[in-house]
């Protein structure tokens, strides 16, 4: 009697694919099926010393059949309307205490109806953000749970093996019931986004201000990667960088069209800060930006209007490479303070109660933002207690007094020649307003009273008050 598998699988594409690869290497057997069985027969051909721990499933009856009670599958489909019809056939072939797992960029409102429509069925439902792509799928990425800590339990053996490590450590965790394990991956996109741009930024800065070719710029990057900024999204731009086109023998950048794509979780993290009360500039920037880049058309036609910044600071360029470093520090410390405080207001909205410093540690290895920077994250709010905002921080009130008067040089600089910087903007200016004791709301208060009668508050007394305007 062939043995059965410890978990199963719906969804052969690349993350499937690489996830199933990853399960097995660990010694685990596995189950997996795929709506186009000429995937599943692929996927196994090709699977090669690790065949024999997959078991290859033609229907979803013989997927449930094959794997040992109680049975964890995890969803590795499109988000949406094809994570609610696998459940629905799920539920047909499924007994209790049996587990799915939707392992897909979901939505984490439509995770917490998933696993609130599932209570009282018997079945358990578990949201799991994933984040490392293809190569984190297939050798160890950062794992988010969402559900009941009895569903984690009954899984973190094979979700552990699989996950990434940080000397040692697994970069897997238990965060909270229902959506919460989605929603830390949403916003872990979103701080992805704000990263990316204004990496994006720092490079026009090079190439549009300096003057500099894909090839110089290179090994800035790679040196900054050594230092402070060390992290996969500056080590792979210094890669990126690097590269040729095999067709035209021009770097790869060069050849590449500047219209970047999005998936929605940039969008989404966007969202559920603005419904929060919670600002997040700089990713909201980002997400921003990347909408501007698919007005294509609309750019050219502006340019022929409005000419474009031409090659206007080299002049600056040894002064201004140490300044352009130490402003990326201070952008990336602004958009990382944003992301964690619109967890730490989720985590009090939704009852989860977020472990902001384990967040922290499981994002040091296989996710896209992993950095030697999320060490001292996660150390300053181990240390910190309940500081409000990770600027509030003493190692990180250090940091940022010590890079944000280069942040404050470059963005002038930048703004002066003509040079788009956006989240780079956002970033400085929420800074701004955080620090300001007193801001310029109060005139803000005046005119709504003055408009619309909504009152305001005094400075020196409490209650509620109304303005001269009438008189």
């Amino acid at each position: 009697m062939e043995q059965k598998a410890d978990i199963g699988l719906i969804g052969l594409g690349v993350m499937g694919s690489n996830l199933a690869l990853n399960i097995a290497e660990k010694g685990h057997r596995i189950a997996v099926f795929n709506r186009t069985t000429s995937r599943t027969d692929a996927f196994v051909e090709q699977a090669g010393d690790l065949r024999d721990r997959i078991i290859p499933c033609k229907t979803i009856e013989a997927l449930a059949e094959a794997i040992r009670p109680p049975r964890p599958i995890i969803l590795m489909v499109q988000a949406g309307k094809a994570v609610d019809e696998q459940i629905a056939l799920l539920r047909g072939v499924l007994s209790a205490n049996d587990i799915v797992i939707d392992a897909g960029n979901a939505n984490f409102r439509d995770t917490m109806r998933r696993f609130h429509e599932l209570e009282g069925s018997g079945l358990t439902f578990i949201g799991m953000g994933v984040s490392g792509g293809e190569e984190g799928a297939r050798h160890g990425p950062s794992i988010m749970v969402g559900g009941t800590e009895e569903s984690w339990r009954r899984v973190e053996d094979v979700l552990t093996a699989i996950s990434a490590k940080y000397e040692g450590e697994p970069c897997a965790a238990w965060l909270g019931t229902d959506g919460a394990g989605h929603f830390v991956k949403t916003i872990h996109n979103g701080i992805e986004y704000a990263d990316m741009q204004m990496i994006a930024e720092i490079y026009g800065i090079l190439r549009d201000g300096l003057g500099m070719a894909a090839k110089e710029i290179a090994p800035i990057f790679g040196g900054w990667n050594r230092g402070r900024l060390n992290s996969y999204l500056i080590e792979i731009t210094a890669k990126v960088l690097e590269a040729d086109d095999p067709q035209t023998g021009s770097p790869v950048v060069d050849v590449i069209l500047d219209r970047a794509g999005q998936k929605g979780t940039g969008k989404w993290s966007v969202i559920e800060a603005q419904t929060l009360g919670v600002p997040a500039t700089a990713i909201e920037a980002a997400v921003a930006a990347r909408v501007l880049s698919s007005m294509k058309d609309e750019r050219i036609a502006a340019q022929k209007v409005f000419g474009v910044a031409g090659p206007g600071l080299s002049a600056d360029r040894a002064n201004l490479l140490p300044d352009l470093e130490a402003a990326l520090f201070a952008g990336k410390i602004a958009a990382y303070a944003q992301g964690f405080a619109v967890m730490a207001a989720a985590s009090k909205e939704f009852g989860w109660n977020l472990p902001l410093p384990v967040i922290a540690k499981i994002w040091r290895a296989g996710c896209i933002i992993r950095s030697q920077f999320l060490g001292r994250l996660a150390e300053a709010f181990a240390t910190s207690g309940s500081v409000p905002n990770l600027l509030m921080a003493p190692d990180f009130v250090e940091m940022m007094n010590e890079t944000h008067p280069s942040l404050r040089r470059v963005l002038a600089r930048a703004v002066e020649a003509g040079l788009p910087v956006p989240a780079l903007s956002s970033a400085l200016a929420y800074f701004d307003s955080y620090r300001q004791g007193r801001g310029t709301s109060n005139l803000i208060q005046a005119q709504r009273d003055f408009f619309g009668a909504h009152g305001f508050e005094r400075i020196d007394a409490s209650g509620a008050f109304h303005g001269p305007w009438a008189s």
